[in-house]
């Protein structure tokens, strides 16, 4: 209904304007008409009365949405109108065989002013009146490139939003003062706290999808000296799948801002190990376990089993991946606890997968330090349950996922899974299945990890507790994670300890400031405690310790660490009498023998007796 009578209403302007439009031009040209004349006035107003509407039809003047009227409606309206003149025009020459060229022309002139002025009014009035009922907020857009250019013209047309671009800061010093869309360039990344202040600025977008990670940080370094909100614009490839609009902007999380370049797939390889085969992810059900997973599904595998104790965790990404694969992947959730070794072994007798990547472990150090048995059972016992399994029923490739904490370690946690890297390594002596295993460091937004307790600090109005203003750690992201595991099964040749060269070690008050910064607060309003060093914990961790890594990438960003490996019955031995060892005794054996370069076999056998 609303559109009939908004094409009835438009029809009957157009030819209100028509008509008016043909007769002023005649009467002004030709004030004293003859009959002849008079005669040819009536049939050249019927003629572009019903060719108007003809080619107003063709070009859907009626079903375009006026309010965000730009250049190619403009563009329309020319054309239906001039070709409507053209039409008057040929009938002129074949009925009177005479044309009244300036009466024409002037119709033509005053039928695009008054057709045009009528749609154009329209965007006028309804821009005029969002704006006073919006509370507009100024925006900053950092980069004057095609993808700003493409922000400001969304912010623009987009009548429903409250941005309302100022100005463009740009580094290309050509751009300096140019007006881009009627919007200025005042300046480059040095000017923003200067420019914020001067324009009053509300919200600033960065628009620049080329950035690297390390430039990026640099620019927000410089929005955060002032008090605008900033963010992102969505990545290029989102826009264009139409995941999200160009307006849609993102936050800019603490991951953006570790100045390091993510590393990246090297899809051949993975797809020959993975797709059309049987998966295995133990600890699916959590960050890393289940960001493998959705990674995984990428490459078709036949069947992904998903593996993990929690049964809440299991059932979300169960769900998940169903709703977006269960129409081209098996997935099986499977209930069960890696320290059930006959459960274990039912699992690998029933499923029989070809690639196991193995996720489930204790990671939390201070808990771990409270519980070095619980820690003993999960990441040594349970590790070496799956790995033993996998082995008997000769799965292709075994991915154990370890930790920075197993260099040098001086806690539990680290230790346990240093140990557990002994486990595979030899188990991968005599075995057909590739085991390897894979270190990194602390992964942002994973359980346990400091960006949650942060953000729940920060949303209770601070103060965000931070161990120690000099301790660093390294960092990387969930899928940055999850694709090293991936990838590091596709260079596995047997026995190797992948370790991903993470760049800087970051220190955790600057994470913390951060993420109080991208919160919109300042450090005054939330504030920074410091509550000293846990037990177990290092003031910097290790990575790529030169006694311990190969300095030679087998891959981008990765490197292949050296350990030392002992006999295997020594090995069995030692790990079979840790569960009978008093708690401080158990702690102490553990970090010496992980610790061990030289002399690891006598130390084991000095810690068995």
């Amino acid at each position: 209904m609303a559109y009939r009578n908004r094409l009835t209403l438009l029809a009957l302007l157009d030819s209100l304007i028509v008509l008016s439009a043909i007769y002023v031009s005649y009467l002004v040209l030709h004030p004293y008409l003859e009959i002849f004349k008079l005669t040819a006035l009536l049939v050249s107003s019927v003629a572009l009365l019903i060719s108007h509407h003809i080619f107003a039809s063709i070009y859907k003047l009626y079903k375009k949405a006026w309010e965000y009227a730009s250049i190619g409606e403009l563009i329309s309206i020319v054309k239906a109108v001039t070709l409507s003149v053209i039409t008057v025009v040929i009938i002129q020459v074949l009925v009177f065989q005479d044309v009244y060229v300036r009466a024409m022309v002037l119709t033509w002139m005053m039928h695009v002013i008054l057709i045009g002025g009528s749609r154009f009014s329209w965007r006028m009035l309804r821009d005029r009146f969002i704006n006073n009922q919006l509370d507009v907020k100024n925006t900053l857009v950092i980069g004057a490139g095609s993808a700003g250019t493409m922000v400001v013209r969304q912010l623009l047309n987009n009548h429903e939003t409250e941005l309302k671009p100022i100005a463009f800061i740009d580094d290309d010093p050509k751009k300096d003062k140019l007006d881009i869309l009627g919007i200025p360039v005042v300046g480059n990344s040095k000017h923003i706290p200067e420019m914020v202040e001067k324009y009053h600025i509300d919200n600033i977008v960065i628009a620049i999808p080329s950035l690297s990670k390390k430039e990026l940080k640099v620019i927000f370094d410089e929005c955060v000296k002032t008090n605008a909100k900033t963010q992102i614009m969505p990545m290029i490839e989102d826009i264009m799948l139409g995941k999200v609009a160009v307006n849609q902007f993102k936050e800019v999380e603490v991951e953006d801002l570790l100045g390091r370049e993510p590393v990246e797939l090297d899809m051949n390889s993975i797809s020959g190990y993975v797709t059309g085969m049987t998966i295995l992810v133990t600890g699916a059900g959590g960050s890393i376990g289940s960001e493998i997973c959705r990674q995984i599904c990428r490459f078709s595998p036949k069947k992904i089993l998903l593996l993990g104790h929690g049964e809440n965790s299991i059932y979300q990404i169960d769900m998940e991946l169903k709703r977006l694969y269960s129409d081209q992947i098996e997935i099986i959730p499977v209930i069960a606890d890696i320290q059930d070794r006959e459960r274990i072994f039912e699992v690998m007798d029933t499923q029989r997968p070809d690639v196991i990547y193995h996720a489930a472990a204790h990671k939390h150090v201070p808990l771990m330090e409270y519980n070095p048995h619980e820690a003993v059972k999960n990441n040594v016992l349970g590790t070496k349950n799956v790995a033993e399994a996998a082995d008997i029923y000769g799965v292709s490739t075994f991915v154990m996922i370890s930790s920075d904490k197993a260099v040098n370690p001086t806690n539990v946690m680290g230790s346990t899974k240093r140990i557990a890297e002994m486990v595979i390594q030899q188990l991968d002596k005599h075995s057909t299945t590739k085991f390897v295993a894979v270190r990194f460091g602390n992964v942002l937004g994973s359980r346990g990890s400091v960006i949650p307790l942060f953000k729940k600090q920060i949303l209770a109005g601070g103060p965000v507790t931070v161990t120690h203003p000099e301790m660093t750690r390294y960092f990387m992201t969930i899928p940055e994670a999850s694709r090293l595991v991936i990838q590091a099964g596709s260079l596995a040749r047997g026995g190797e300890i992948f370790v991903l060269d993470m760049g800087e070690p970051v220190k955790i008050v600057d994470l913390a400031t951060n993420l109080i910064q991208l919160s919109g607060y300042s450090i005054e309003e939330i504030g920074i405690e410091y509550s000293g060093i846990r037990p177990g914990e290092k003031m910097y961790e290790e990575l790529l310790n030169e006694n311990e890594v190969y300095a030679k990438q087998v891959f981008p960003k990765i490197h292949i660490g050296k350990a030392a490996v002992v006999e295997g019955e020594v090995l069995w031995q030692f790990i079979d009498s840790l569960p009978e060892k008093q708690t401080a005794l158990l702690k102490e054996q553990l970090i010496e023998i992980a610790n061990a370069k030289e002399g690891l076999q006598q130390a084991m056998k000095e810690a068995i007796y």
